[in-house]
């Protein structure tokens, strides 16, 4: 897979690891914190076990996008790799790779890497959305 539309975004968050890890993979927490900007709602399906499959619906104003894809990898509380597609990779596969890190103070620093994007577009507004997202999953868990 190439990385030359890759993306590689980081977080500490005031949290442990066994908790930021378990929030990938619940359907309901997903659904609180999966929301980049001008996601008004998002509905999440899960089958958190290797080979098993996702399915998030991110809900705007006027329309949603569909994300589906398949965990490769579930090492809590590590590392998640899972495939994801949308009309934002056009309709390819590309690979998330999330680590868990714990650091000082009863925080963890979170790694999204994904890779195999189709452009620099598709890059761009996936660096955009993953930053959101981890700046929601922080906030959650100050809450």
């Amino acid at each position: 897979m190439t990385e030359e539309f890759a993306l590689t975004v980081r977080r500490e968050i005031a949290a442990p690891a066994e908790d930021l890890f378990d929030a990938w993979l619940d359907a309901r927490s997903l659904g609180a914190w999966l929301k980049p900007s001008g996601t008004r709602e998002t509905r999440a399906e899960t089958d958190p076990r290797v080979g098993g499959k996702f399915r998030i619906v991110m809900v705007h104003d006027e329309s949603s996008m569909e994300h589906t894809g398949t965990y490769r990898e579930i090492d809590r509380p590590r590392r998640l790799v899972f495939t994801w597609s949308s009309p934002a990779t056009q309709f390819r596969d590309s690979i998330v790779t999330v680590t868990f890190q714990p650091s000082s103070n009863s925080s963890t620093l979170v790694e999204i890497h994904q890779a195999g994007l189709p452009d620099e577009e598709a890059r761009a507004g996936h660096h955009a959305g993953w930053s959101d997202v981890l700046r929601e999953l922080a906030q959650r868990e100050r809450t």
